[in-house]
């Protein structure tokens, strides 16, 4: 079997995904050819594959920094949470069913081989696995048919390096806790411990960190600083969701004359749309959890939904209809991604019950269109072109699709985007005020991206005859969205080859 190394954590949001994004960007510029792993991942980010396979966007990124093409053997069970207490299961890109936890805990009995084989496959393609754990190996209660953490490092005899998160407190007690919680074999597995997340003077951080080091056993191969990246989170245990208004004001920011508002819904889906307007200079983006904050919007987006039913009933729930209806005879363009464009509609049936226990719910209706969930999820890459915002040429457009319905236009509405195999996407209204699609990852298109802001900044009142024009940092240095993201894989790299022990990594990987 091949080399690994394992990133496990003292719990969930530690940063295992960002430093595995950062050991695989590392050695890829050191000239590895290295893949990421991670058996099981619990997200509501998801992603498409070539093939048309699902997987979790936390290794899309990891194999990005990797320089390697994305695939489900990367990640071979997906859970979408559709409830407190149970997950559509996607296994090999495929949904295999919508099971509760316990039901699941039974399913895992047959999925360990499985596993196995798809890990050592991969395991042949490349020098190295940097395999990602979930949660904590402490999970005691899960134990015995873990297939993620201490299970699979055993299953595929990966040394393991232990993640802890200081910025949230109690490092060394969740470090030790962890470790003594553990059967003395997995012990000795753990071949060095890591605290991330690190503010303050590491000179007062040391002697803990012998003393915790004499305790365990273990040595601390690094302490890396806290820092932000425009890299894309795992799941909604995210601090994006305090909108950039709030993470500008920290830090003296200007705030921009267009402002976007997402509705952060309870099964919000896919919000990682949502990051490349955060490069935006000219954009303040929102996520709304009060109908009181729909106010002063330019854009008001309804995004994607693992529960479109249940999602669609809080927002009737929570008076968001009403502000909706008032900010749209203001001004304010309303668009919908996925779940949020059935939403738009007039109706939404869910007669086979796919995602919740609601048969049928009225929409927003305001789009003249009927959607219907179907067994048969819609899973693929596309690439389509669009007359955005009355301008004179199409603007090339590429995304993915996800999900479950299957939309209706009635007379009246029309078609937004032409799909490269023939078909129509999306539905706009006569007024150009409220529109949807099913492409997720839509504004990753620069050119799209930009029309948009600067249609936005056009209509706003707050913008300036001056300075009509949309500047993005990404843009102002000259690079598009793609290579944004490049150069934020290196810094963390650069990152990680200065703040950790990168000699001592790569000799427990085994070079």
């Amino acid at each position: 079997m091949g080399k690994n190394i394992m990133f496990q954590g003292t719990g969930s949001s530690v940063g295992k995904s960002l430093l595995t994004a950062g050991l695989c960007r590392a050695l890829f510029n050191r000239g590895f050819a290295v893949a990421p792993f991670k058996s099981q991942n619990m997200a509501l980010n998801s992603f498409i594959t070539k093939e048309g396979n699902e997987m979790g966007r936390a290794q899309v990124v990891q194999a990005e920094a990797a320089g390697v093409e994305p695939s489900v053997e990367m990640n071979p069970i997906l859970l979408k949470p559709t409830s407190q207490v149970g997950s559509q299961v996607i296994i090999e890109g495929k949904v295999y069913g919508n099971l509760n936890a316990r039901a699941y805990q039974k399913e895992k009995v047959h999925l360990k081989e499985r596993v196995h084989q798809i890990y050592q496959s991969l395991s042949e393609k490349y020098e190295a696995v940097i395999i990602e754990g979930a949660g904590s190996p402490a999970e005691i209660n899960l134990r015995e048919h873990d297939l993620v953490n201490m299970g699979l490092a055993e299953m595929v005899d990966a040394p393991v390096i232990l993640i802890g998160d200081i910025d949230r407190g109690g490092v060394f007690a969740s470090i030790y806790g962890t470790v003594m919680l553990l059967d003395p074999k997995e012990r000795q597995r753990i071949k060095g411990f890591v605290i991330n997340k690190f503010r303050g003077d590491l000179e007062i951080l040391k002697p803990g960190i012998r003393m915790m080091e004499e305790k365990i056993g273990i040595p601390c191969l690094g302490v890396m600083p806290y820092d932000s990246f425009m890299i894309e989170d795992e799941d909604s245990v995210t601090s994006r969701f305090e909108g950039k208004a709030a993470r500008n004001a920290a830090g003296g920011h200007i705030l921009s004359p267009v402002n976007i508002g997402v509705i952060k819904l309870p099964y919000i889906s896919n919000f990682t749309d949502f990051m490349p307007l955060e490069i935006e200079q000219e954009v303040e983006l929102t996520y709304i959890q009060d109908p009181k904050d729909c106010v002063e919007l330019d854009l008001l987006i309804i995004p994607g939904s693992k529960n479109t039913l249940h999602d669609r009933k809080f927002l009737i729930e929570k008076g968001f209809d009403e502000k909706i209806y008032r900010q749209i005879k203001k001004g304010t363009i309303v668009m919908g991604i996925c779940g949020g464009y059935q939403i738009l509609g007039r109706t939404l049936r869910d007669e086979h019950q796919v995602e919740s226990g609601i048969a049928e719910i009225n929409g927003l209706g305001l789009l003249d269109i009927d959607t219907v969930m179907e067994k048969e999820k819609t899973t693929r890459q596309i690439t389509g072109r669009s007359p955005l915002f009355q301008q004179e040429s199409e603007t090339c457009i590429t995304g993915y699709e996800i999900h479950m319905g299957r939309t209706t236009r009635k007379a009246g509405v029309s078609p937004w985007i032409s799909l490269e195999d023939g078909s129509l996407d999306g539905s706009i209204d006569g007024n150009n005020q409220v529109f949807g699609t099913y492409l997720h990852g839509i504004f990753e298109n620069d050119d799209f991206r930009r029309d948009l802001i600067g249609y936005l900044k056009k209509k706003s009142r707050r913008g300036t005859p001056e300075a009509m024009d949309p500047i993005s940092t990404a843009e102002a240095a000259g690079l598009t969205f793609k290579e944004l993201k490049n150069q934020e894989y290196n810094r963390l790299a650069a990152m990680m080859e200065e703040h950790m022990d990168m000699d001592a990594l790569l000799k427990i990987i085994g070079w």
